[in-house]
């Protein structure tokens, strides 16, 4: 998946190579059981349910533009396949990147901290994310992979981003997202389906689950 591609960065850093996406030292926020705690941008606490477990974490440069800090946890089955997960992600861009976060869409509340949100579907989710190898995306599948897990194909998800400054230049964003079974009746298409327009129940029903197992606790 790569976020980047949807207008929220030039097309001139689309053609970066795939080796401007660099893994980056430093701390990570700490994971304390099921609770991720960060101490700024935002100062909260993210709590996920007792069904998922903590993958871990990484960070990694886009497109020399942006640096982002990566979490992650799943639901998985026996295979590997991942069931259900939460993709947690803190992005800010860089001094050389003159761009902010622009986002239109509809809201939703998480323990007090506002989300723009969409929700969509694919037949093959796992290559959609790896479509673009220096994508965030294909970066949370190499860490999964490193773990033995995958995405699932047939899936969808709920992207939530919460805008963490005035000038809108650093963010939380988090992923909800569930594999579907085949007898599913949430419509799935190549390139994907915008839910919110073409199934708002099912988009309904994926945004729920996605708050139904998350806390955020403001610090």
């Amino acid at each position: 998946m790569n976020r980047f591609a949807t207008g929220l960065i030039t097309a001139a850093a689309l053609a970066l190579p795939a080796s401007t996406q660099t893994a980056l030292q430093g701390p990570l926020r700490e994971v304390r059981g099921q609770t991720i705690i960060s101490n700024e941008l935002p100062k909260a606490e993210l709590t996920f349910a007792k069904d998922f477990r903590y993958v871990g974490g990484q960070q990694v440069n886009l497109y020399g533009m942006a640096e982002a800090e990566q979490h992650i946890f799943v639901v998985a089955g026996p295979s590997g396949v991942v069931e259900r997960f939460y993709w947690v992600q803190f992005e800010h861009r860089l001094p050389k990147d003159k761009h902010t976060y622009n986002y239109q869409g509809r809201t939703t509340d998480i323990g007090g901290f506002s989300f723009i949100y969409d929700v969509k579907s694919w037949p093959d989710y796992a290559a959609n994310n790896a479509d673009d190898p220096a994508s965030d995306g294909a970066a949370i599948e190499r860490l999964l992979a490193e773990h033995n897990l995958v995405f699932p194909k047939r899936a969808a998800r709920v992207r939530m981003f919460h805008l963490t400054t005035f000038d809108r230049r650093t963010e939380l964003m988090i992923i909800y997202g569930e594999a579907l079974p085949e007898n599913s009746e949430v419509p799935v298409r190549a390139g994907g389906v915008v839910l919110d327009d073409e199934a708002p129940a099912a988009a309904h029903m994926l945004l729920e689950h996605g708050r139904r197992d998350l806390t955020i606790l403001r610090k």
